[in-house]
């Protein structure tokens, strides 16, 4: 939990240090003072606003509480409490806000894709499961949802499915999304009613702005193939499909999505320029993880990070050890609590790992 005393010896502390002459001599520390010092004075103000309410709070509970008072006047103090009570939630909310501002990403588009692994055709449906859930969320946020490339199987199902998405808060309520999400349930195709697990990845991508990462055209080895789609489906009779290689990270991608050839080397240059970033920001991020433990699960495809249980309608997010029994809203992408949750655990790592190293 956040220790309020913390912060508070804190801004004290910082108030006696700018207090002092020596302190500018260090101009570099100076800054770093008054910028954290300027910060903790507006939080402590939103504290003393909450305590002075705490505290009205309970003479209303005694007052709403108190037998020989007349009824009118209990009447209007549990009413005057419902309010207060209103309030404390609120500041609580803005406290949290204010303390973790400066650690939220700025808003960025992202790219996800979605991969079938274990399981076969199970798992490709469930893919397609899991990108009608997150195509549902993206339309309640009002975001904008592009589809890049994708692979159906022989009866509906995703080996794999990319997709961009735009819009305010995207990223930073989406990023926890990547992982292995597990699947238990009985298959269509299964005649002895036994339950199967199958596995789906998810990772998603900062998409780069333009001016953020550039490849160079040397680095890239580019092959041109004929399009093909499940049961002999959208089959082009030109090499409109392209495949692109990144010849230093070795990194692949393919993109048939399109009729045009053109129109599938910009596609996949989206995808192939938010997996180098991935990779170089994964690279950074590991030292960081090293030295500061902030992350809710590695966010490795690796990572076991959610398990959908239809037979008990349950769905787990094992990084927070947190179940609900809503599997059928969660698939009509009502995932807002588990977002809340993984955002909320985030917070407190990040506040039990900051310092200003005094």
């Amino acid at each position: 939990m956040i220790n309020y005393d913390k912060l508070r010896k804190e801004h004290k502390e910082l108030s006696q240090e700018l207090s002092s002459q020596d302190i500018y001599s260090d101009r570099e520390r100076y800054q770093k003072v008054s910028k954290r010092f300027s910060f903790l004075e507006k939080l402590v103000n939103i504290l003393n606003e909450k305590d002075t309410l705490t505290k009205e709070k309970v003479n209303l509970q005694k007052v709403a509480a108190d037998s020989s008072e007349e009824k009118e006047v209990v009447d209007l103090a549990k009413e005057e409490l419902s309010e207060i009570e209103s309030r404390i939630v609120g500041l609580q909310n803005l406290i949290e806000e204010k303390i973790f501002e400066e650690e939220n990403e700025p808003d960025r588009d992202i790219i996800i894709e979605i991969r079938s692994a274990a399981g076969g055709e199970e798992a490709a449906l469930f893919a397609c499961d899991l990108f009608k859930m997150y195509s549902k969320y993206i339309e309640r946020k009002e975001w904008k949802q592009e589809i890049l490339s994708s692979h159906l199987t022989e009866i509906g199902g995703l080996k794999e499915i990319n997709f961009s998405v735009k819009g305010i808060g995207c990223y930073s309520r989406l990023k926890f999304e990547s992982g292995v999400h597990r699947v238990q349930r009985v298959p269509a195709t299964e005649s002895g009613g036994r339950i199967h697990t199958s596995t789906v990845t998810v990772a998603v991508l900062v998409e780069p702005k333009s001016v953020e990462l550039r490849v160079d055209p040397q680095d890239l080895k580019i092959d041109t193939f004929r399009a093909s789609g499940a049961g002999g489906q959208h089959v082009n009779r030109t090499d409109s499909a392209v495949r692109i290689r990144h010849l230093p990270t070795g990194i692949v991608v393919s993109c048939q999505a399109e009729r045009s050839q053109i129109k599938n080397r910009e596609k996949g240059m989206r995808v192939l320029k938010a997996r180098i970033l991935d990779k170089m920001r994964g690279q950074e991020q590991s030292k960081i993880s090293n030295e500061r433990k902030v992350q809710i699960g590695t966010g490795e495809r690796s990572e076991k990070i959610r398990t959908y249980n239809f037979p008990e309608r349950r769905v787990t997010e094992h990084r927070i050890n947190l179940t609900l029994y809503k599997l059928e809203s969660i698939l009509e992408g009502d995932i807002n609590d588990i977002i809340d949750s993984l955002i909320k655990a985030e917070r407190i790592k990040i506040y039990e790992s900051k310092s200003l190293n005094l």
